[in-house]
């Protein structure tokens, strides 16, 4: 099986899914816009071969480029994890006539607007939204919808430019910072708990599920320097009644959607009143760990299953549900070099074995710019069986484990 895998190694996580696919028997031929030598070696050595492409995210351009050299290779699949190339990867796919979903399907996971419109129609509960392309429209729609409303990017990833606006004066401070926007989604603001629903389907049926649950929601997140993002992947989310709304409301929105083989990472709300609520939905991967976390909460390799699933449309996976799994980001107070670490030993001894991870901004090196890295200063990812202490274990990271900068 030639596999055409675009972006072997960035962001992070695609450099598993890359061994996955060698793991499974796929020759690899991966896609990428720097040159073979600035890969990982340890990426190169699962690779049969590797084009370097000028403009990548040029569609038109990229598929000119690709199209023959896939053709003349003999590619069978053309896959592709990362968000802004999944549409390319589907051209591809049309173009050579291979197996997997069409571009029209994928821009269902990929535009919001038309994403929510798609799920309207199926019955799926999604927020009250509009498609704006002008500060006019974005103060029309808020009124419509009524504040607060939420502005994002139509084809956005990571909570990148996204905004909870509560008056008219908010708006017009958001909107001065979305200028390189040309055109935006704005929708109703759901106040609930945050969650995600993660799956690896083959033609559309889900043949693995995972629940993860957001500390705060990551908007907060995003906006707010003082906190150290954290998650908690649950080790059997069909054992807890509270998720079996969501993961329902995410099997009719891969449904409405058309979903096919791959990869899906799904947010969805949970009210106070019980009710769930669709976020939004891509078909790939989720960053910031998460497909660590699955595999930590079930002593698998999803990243080989998933491989099986795109190049065999098989999936051997046996999930443990063993562990719950917590990952924490942590952001260093103060600016400048970090300068001392507190609570990183504590941590590890109340943690023991269930610290599977702690991948730290060493002493002495510059602090990073939060704002453009979820994983920030570095991260924890911790496990236990039992959810009570690792929730507790989780508190532990996100309070008394402190980078200092100066």
């Amino acid at each position: 099986m030639k596999v055409l895998f675009i972006s072997p190694h960035y962001p992070e996580e695609m450099q598993g899914f890359t061994r996955g696919l060698a793991a499974v028997g796929a020759e690899v031929y991966a896609v990428g816009d720097v040159p073979e030598a600035q890969l990982p070696a340890h990426v190169r050595r699962h690779l049969r071969g590797y084009v370097q492409v000028r403009e990548l995210f040029d569609e038109n351009a990229a598929l000119a480029q690709l199209a023959p050299v896939a053709e003349r290779l003999g590619i069978e699949r053309v896959e592709c994890l990362w968000e802004p190339c999944v549409l390319l990867a589907a051209a591809l796919r049309e173009r050579l006539g291979l197996p997997g979903m069409s571009r029209d399907t994928v821009l269902g996971f990929r535009d919001k607007t038309l994403m929510k419109r798609r799920l309207l129609a199926a019955g799926v509960r999604v927020p009250r939204f509009a498609r704006v392309t002008s500060a006019g429209e974005c103060f029309e729609a808020a009124e419509a919808i009524g504040y607060p409303v939420v502005i994002k990017p139509i084809a956005g990833a990571g909570s990148a430019d996204t905004y909870a606006i509560r008056s008219p004066q908010e708006m017009e401070r958001v909107i001065a910072q979305l200028g390189h926007l040309e055109e935006a989604n704005l929708e109703e603001f759901i106040d609930g708990e945050e969650f995600t629903y993660d799956t690896v389907c083959i033609d559309g049926v889900p043949r693995f599920e995972s629940v993860t649950k957001y500390y705060p929601k990551p908007m907060d997140g995003r906006h707010n320097e003082w906190i150290s993002p954290a998650q908690l992947t649950y080790a059997d989310p069909f054992a807890r009644p509270e998720l079996k709304g969501g993961i329902e409301l995410g099997r009719a929105a891969l449904k409405a959607l058309g979903m096919g083989t791959g990869f899906t990472h799904m947010e969805w709300f949970r009210k106070p009143d019980g009710e769930v609520v669709f976020g939004e939905v891509a078909a790939r991967a989720p960053g910031g760990k998460l497909v660590d976390g699955m595999n930590y909460a079930n002593d698998f390799d999803v990243f080989r299953e998933w491989a099986r699933a795109a190049c065999w449309r098989r999936y051997e996976g046996q999930p443990a549900r063993r562990y719950h799994v917590a990952a924490i980001f942590k952001r260093a107070i103060g600016q400048g070099r970090i300068q001392r670490i507190v609570g990183a030993e504590a941590l590890a001894q109340r943690c023991g074995p269930g610290l599977m991870a702690m991948d730290l901004t060493p002493l002495g090196q510059p602090r990073r710019d939060w704002l453009n890295t979820l994983l920030g200063d570095g991260f924890v990812i911790l496990r236990h069986h039992d959810y009570g202490e690792c929730l507790a274990m989780m508190w532990q990271a996100v309070k008394e484990l402190q980078l200092y900068a100066g």
